[in-house]
């Protein structure tokens, strides 16, 4: 909601998962300061969290704020699906005494980001040049987010989706018995975002385990990560090979499906990590091997995001298209 009053700064932005709240105030066009990062599960509600952010920021009053969720909005109610918070946004708003509040999907948000994002901040991961046309997002964290961006009119349109929830595809044998593994755990339905996300690095680790006659739930996604990328334990690295093979399947999916000659984004907290090894990893290879359409993806550049924020600068420019400004 808007109140076509004038928009004073500060402007409040954020960028919630499911693990961390990250928020910043925007003081004058196009400046943050102010970030910082609040973990979910410290705070009762959102309201909790965003009035002891503003009085650590010790903030003058905000009028406009904007919020990427990890979640589908779809109307005013909003109930995480990863973490336990859920509100209206009209009586959030009411609640704070904003004039605006605006939630989008945290992914439709960082899929905002992409062309403001500095060069120096991607590390690209083989491919060409990119043209001019859609670019494709997806990343993994506490779930998987997916989005695109899709060029309109001389500016981009944002998908709202939730792709991390399509079925998941096994590319060889070794993951088909990973997903005959998480039937058994979850249900018929097994998603990306079983395997392509923090509690999925787990869950091939405990496929792992139990195929050599071991018990699961051993090791958090972050000790897994850790001894990964050491290379001090043998299943560890395989966890990350499986992980990133079925991210390369996962990425080339979705390119094909937008037709993303604009690239391919790699966002999200865990790959980032991985640095060098994740350009070594079978990520490239899953990512090209697409039959007949071999040479389109391989063509296609992929670009991990190294930004501290980017997602909040995604919010800052759909917050001033709300307020009907130009995105400069």
């Amino acid at each position: 909601m808007s109140t076509g009053q004038p928009n004073p700064f500060p402007r409040l932005l954020a960028d919630i998962g499911g693990t961390n709240a990250r928020f910043a105030l925007e003081t004058a066009p196009g400046v943050l300061e102010d970030i910082d990062v609040l973990p979910c599960r410290d705070y009762p509600t959102l309201v909790d969290a965003i009035r002891s952010y503003l009085e650590r920021a010790a903030s003058r009053a905000v009028h406009h704020a904007a919020i990427g969720i990890a979640n589908p909005v779809t109307g005013d109610w909003v109930q995480m699906t990863n973490h336990h918070w859920a509100f209206s946004i009209e009586a959030t708003r009411q609640e704070l005494g904003f004039a605006t509040l605006l939630l989008l999907n945290d992914f439709t948000a960082l899929a905002m980001s992409l062309p403001f994002l500095p060069a120096a901040e991607l590390v690209q991961v083989g491919g060409g040049e990119p043209r001019h046309g859609a670019k494709a997002l997806i990343g993994a964290g506490t779930g998987l987010g997916v989005s695109g961006l899709l060029p309109h009119a001389g500016g981009w349109v944002a998908i709202a989706g939730e792709g991390g929830h399509v079925a998941f595809a096994p590319g060889n044998e070794e993951e088909v018995a990973l997903w005959r593994y998480a039937q058994r755990r979850f249900g018929e339905h097994v998603s990306a975002e079983r395997f392509l996300s923090g509690p999925g690095l787990e869950l091939i680790f405990d496929a792992l385990a139990e195929a050599d006659g071991e018990a699961a739930g051993q090791l958090p996604a972050a000790a897994i990560s850790e001894r990964g990328l050491s290379g001090t334990c043998p299943r560890c690295v395989k966890v990350l090979a499986l992980f990133c093979g079925m991210l390369g399947n996962a990425a080339a999916n979705l390119a094909v499906t937008l037709g993303a000659v604009g690239g391919v984004y790699i966002g999200g907290g865990i790959v980032p990590r991985f640095g060098e090894l994740f350009a070594r990893s079978p990520f490239r290879e899953r990512f090209e091997a697409k039959g007949r359409f071999r040479d389109y993806t391989r063509a296609l550049p992929v670009y991990v995001i190294h930004s501290a924020y980017p997602a909040l600068t995604g919010v800052q420019a759909a917050l001033r298209d709300h307020l009907g400004e130009r995105n400069a």
